[in-house]
């Protein structure tokens, strides 16, 4: 009776060559993920790597490949910004980030990648982000930035590192970009309002230095306009729960008597409904409420609320795999993706 042959406890590449019957250099083709091996090959090598269970030594391979198979996520946030809540806690509290996450994570993580988290939001994290950047510790960005003139996607630019946006930067740059049509959501928001009859119509903007907030309160107005509506009243919020309540209680102090609504995010939407309620003001019957994201926040308003959807997953998503085709080798600048918005009717409006 043949005794079985236990596999080594440290395979080596020696060991996967031999049991996969190829040479070493082979096997080293195959793991640093060489493209001129035979798949054939290729799958016997794979299958070796399994029957070894060998784990390839990451700081040797990167030796190699010159890779750290590793990205940065960079939230970049204006410094010292008035807002309701400190810079991380609105973050972690924005459902829209862990959307961001969850479609990065959707094709990162097969791919083998690390993703590292980078926050910057004033000079001295920008420099240290920088630094961290230029010494090769990932392989490229994606970057979120949420202000008008944010150095950083001009900054990322002269590293020659491989970087998406999220979203259309405010000036021209070479860094390819993904981004839902903001002007097309804010049209849907306001046709909706203006098909349900709605004529005293108000709105809650994003921030104005910010280009989401800029292109969909302009894109609400022009599209209210070929309505003939041109009376809007506008409460400037600052994407946040408290901050669209705040909005709301200044919006109903200029028009008390308002019958509509576009709030320019679902999360302040979610703030802006108990102050319409608290008001004696009935939603949808007195007014419509239409938001913005179909993030989670627009299930969890009462009642649940009518909302232009980005699809922000399947836009992260993309983002990881315009990313990774930078990395994977050189070749033109990535093509931008621009998704489209749908409207998503709920009991708001």
């Amino acid at each position: 009776m043949t005794a079985e042959v236990e596999p080594p406890i440290h395979p080596t590449l020696e060991d996967v060559a031999a049991v996969a019957g190829v040479s070493r250099a082979t096997v080293s083709r195959v793991i640093n993920g060489a493209t001129t091996v035979d798949p054939a090959l290729r799958t016997v090598v794979e299958e070796a790597v399994a029957t070894t269970g060998y784990v390839p030594n990451r700081a040797a391979r990167s030796l190699v490949t010159r890779r750290t198979d590793s990205v940065a996520l960079v939230i970049s946030e204006r410094e010292r910004r008035p807002v309701s809540e400190p810079f991380a806690g609105r973050m972690f509290s924005d459902p829209y980030f862990g959307r961001v996450v969850s479609g990065l994570l959707e094709v990162l993580r097969p791919a083998g990648i690390q993703m590292v988290l980078m926050l910057a939001d004033d000079e001295t994290s920008r420099n240290q982000l920088l630094s961290y950047l230029r010494h090769g510790h990932v392989d490229g960005v994606v970057l979120v930035t949420s202000h008008a003139d944010d150095p950083l996607p001009h900054l990322l630019q002269e590293t020659r590192l491989p970087a998406v946006l999220a979203g259309r930067p405010p000036r021209p740059s070479s860094l390819a970009y993904v981004e839902v049509d903001q002007q097309a959501g804010a049209r849907l928001a306001a046709d909706h309002l203006a098909a349900l009859g709605r004529r005293r119509i108000g709105t809650i903007s994003g921030p104005q230095d910010r280009p989401a907030g800029q292109v969909r309160l302009a894109g609400f107005l022009e599209a209210l306009a070929t309505h003939g509506i041109e009376d809007v009243a506008c409460a400037e919020g600052d994407f946040t729960h408290l901050g669209g309540a705040a909005a709301m209680r200044r919006l109903l102090e200029e028009q008390p008597g308002l019958d509509g609504v576009f709030i320019a995010s679902d999360l302040m939407a979610l703030g802006a409904l108990p102050v319409l309620q608290r008001a004696g003001r009935d939603v949808p019957s007195d007014v419509a409420v239409v938001g913005f994201d179909d993030s989670s926040a627009a299930a969890a308003c009462d009642p649940p609320l009518t909302t232009v959807r980005q699809p922000v997953e399947e836009m992260a998503a993309e983002m990881a795999r315009l990313l990774l085709k930078q990395i994977g080798g050189p070749g033109g600048p990535s093509p931008s993706v621009v998704f489209p918005p749908t409207l998503v009717r709920r009991q708001s409006a």
